[in-house]
């Protein structure tokens, strides 16, 4: 199967609310093309060099989102151009976007990254910490910036108990969330959760957003 039958093939399968950013990182501007010219314009990086140098050789309508580990001193690089950071873990991450949001006279979109899995690797804010931050009185002074909501990722397993487990506690928060800081605000609308290998579980726990990108791409070639 080419990248273009595997996009048409996955977003006809999608319930018509989930969004699907397609995971092109360590792939080749010429597979995003690919991509692109099967009518896919969001697409997902997590390396800000990588990303900088993609963007500026492929089209301009594409909606480009970050998904990585992001270090502050990198966000001046995608700040230009970045539609969502999937990302944001800290604090001090939000006041650098902010920062960088303002010098670029952009607002940028942001979700809150939370931490559920059983993995030490995996990164975020553990649902008490995102509930603190959000608590936060300099939040208000982020002009720039927007929390469009959650972005989580699920133990890397095989046991689908513990993965949907771990998505409604997700979704779960998202509800919370949505019913107390962020009353009222359409923005607060994004639930980004589930890859390749676990998306069905995702939306079955109120996914509207997935992130694949070994099912349209193949294997990343590092």
């Amino acid at each position: 199967m080419s990248i273009a039958q595997n996009i048409v093939q996955l977003k006809a399968s999608l319930p018509a609310n989930v969004t699907l950013v397609a995971v092109s990182k360590f792939h080749p501007a010429e597979a995003l093309l690919e991509a692109y010219n099967a009518g896919q314009r969001v697409f997902g990086e997590s390396r800000a060099q990588e990303l900088a140098a993609k963007q500026k050789v492929l089209p301009g309508d594409i909606e480009w989102h970050f998904i990585g580990p992001l270090q502050s001193n990198k966000v001046k690089d995608i700040a230009p151009f970045i539609h969502t950071i999937h990302s944001i873990d800290s604090l001090k991450l939000l006041r650098e976007v902010n920062k960088q949001a303002v010098k670029n006279d952009r607002i940028i979109r942001v979700l809150l990254e939370i931490h559920v899995a059983r993995e030490e690797s995996k990164h975020g804010l553990t649902p008490d910490e995102c509930r603190e931050l959000l608590q936060t009185l300099e939040l208000a002074s982020f002009s720039n910036i927007r929390i469009c909501g959650l972005m989580g990722m699920a133990t890397n397993t095989d046991d689908t108990d513990l993965i949907e487990q771990e998505f409604h506690i997700l979704h779960e928060l998202f509800t919370e969330l949505k019913a107390t800081y962020f009353k009222g605000d359409d923005h607060f609308a994004v639930l980004s959760m589930g890859m390749s290998h676990d998306y069905l579980l995702a939306i079955r726990q109120g996914s509207n957003m997935i992130r694949v990108g070994t099912s349209i791409f193949g294997e990343r070639e590092y």
